[in-house]
């Protein structure tokens, strides 16, 4: 690793491993340094080891799931879209398949195939890779970057691509070093904090475990201000846990409350519509026609043929009701405020877990310094930015992913170029 380089890529996620292929793609020498021993090591455990790559949806779509500056990667997006990734991969070898909501996985279902296929791709185009290498600094010299610092050792580049992620999941790597040489040389680095995160509520049925592991597939969470109004609402399959709400539905969620209590306006009210497919008067029809065909009609055992038992109980109790009391003998006002709790399961938000434990973190190199079309800095001649490290986060289903991918593609195309002009 002592001879000059075209281009160095600083990180070796789905960001860096693109930028750096891309970079060899079209003639440069390229170098890739990753701090771990292995590469791509937080997509291993992406999609529950199953790694969601991209998403299917068209790029109005894909815009729409990135609330952190979605615009900015409008043109990227474009240049080399979730289609593109895909017809990559399958020329690479790998087949991929869409599920539900559009996310993109690999065929096999294993993570390491997509990683294994990339690291393959950057054999084939000659990127040296370059294992437990810790970048300390970049070298910058009249304005221009001309390379790197590894301890005590500079390695020359005509151009340097950062791609080391943000502050999530810090135990595969992303510990921050790449937004601490950014702003070494001059760049803005705004607020860090979680996106795509768990949400966390202090409600006595949740914190005492009554319902810990419970499963409520595609239900509908809405968070309200002060003033009653909604502030944001999202539908999905939610987990309950013994501090909050995990799963794609309260995820979704995770950066408005990380945002709202970044702000001092916590707690949030919110309110859990477990049955947003039905209106308050069907719902009560379905409750009724339970009732009239199940042979044991106690309340308990009416509300177990359409909710979990665990939860049930929860309603039941919080209806100050007896889980054996026919259901005939059920009064219509207590009909009514179990009908109520199942389309407005009200919780009290707290806040989100950490952003260590996040799946994306929001914040980074702010944008407005950054040419869109390249991932250029604007203060720095060569330095470039992709992946997580920038200030732009989307919502969970394969969007970060495609970001990544699509940043780290311009940005090595880019660099690649550039370099390349002055040989």
């Amino acid at each position: 690793m002592t001879k000059g380089y075209d281009v160095i890529i600083v990180g070796g996620g789905p960001a860096g491993m693109m930028a750096a292929a891309r970079a060899a793609e079209i003639g440069a020498r390229v170098l890739l340094l990753e701090k771990n021993d292995v590469l791509g090591r937080k997509m291993l455990i992406t999609g529950g080891g199953r790694c969601n790559l991209t998403n299917d949806a068209n790029l109005e779509e894909t815009i729409a799931n990135i609330p952190g500056n979605g615009k900015f990667v409008y043109s990227v997006l474009h240049r080399f879209s979730g289609q593109d990734v895909r017809s990559l991969l399958k020329q690479l070898g790998l087949r991929t398949k869409v599920e539900e909501q559009g996310r993109v996985f690999p065929a096999s279902d294993q993570a390491v195939d997509v990683v294994n296929t990339l690291i393959k791709y950057l054999q084939q185009r000659g990127v040296t890779l370059g294992y437990q290498t810790l970048v300390d600094a970049l070298q910058i010299e009249h304005g221009s970057c001309q390379g790197v610092w590894v301890g005590d050792r500079f390695l020359p580049a005509k151009a340097v691509v950062i791609a080391t992620g943000g502050l999530s999941y810090p135990k595969t790597g992303s510990t921050g070093e790449g937004h601490k040489m950014a702003k070494t040389v001059g760049h803005t680095i705004t607020p860090l904090y979680p996106s795509a995160v768990a949400i966390t509520c202090n409600d006595p049925w949740i914190v005492q475990r009554e319902v810990q592991g419970v499963s409520l597939p595609r239900v509908t969470i809405t968070l309200y201000r002060e003033n009653g109004k909604v502030l944001a609402s999202e539908a999905g399959d939610v987990i309950i846990t013994h501090w909050g709400l995990s799963g794609p539905g309260a995820l979704r969620l995770g950066r408005v409350v990380a945002l709202a209590c970044a702000k001092g306006q916590g707690p949030l009210r919110g309110e859990i519509d477990l049955f947003p497919g039905h209106t308050w008067q069907s719902l009560e029809e379905l409750v009724k026609g339970k009732a009239a065909t199940g042979s044991k009609r106690t309340l308990k055992n009416i509300l177990s043929a359409i909710l979990p038992e665990r939860l049930c109980k929860v309603l039941i109790s919080l209806a100050q009701l007896n889980s054996e009391c026919p259901f005939e003998k059920l009064n219509r006002s207590s009909l009514e405020f179990l009908i109520r709790q199942m389309k407005a399961l009200p919780i009290r938000i707290t806040g989100t877990r950490p952003l260590a434990e996040a799946t994306v973190t929001a914040g980074g190199v702010h944008i407005k310094e950054i040419d869109p079309r390249t991932m250029a800095s604007k203060l720095i001649q060569g330095l470039f930015f992709a992946g997580e490290i920038i200030d732009v986060d989307a919502h969970t289903g394969g969007f970060n992913m495609q970001v990544a991918f699509s940043t780290g593609y311009v940005a090595g195309e880019a660099a690649a170029s550039l370099a390349q002009e002055g040989t």
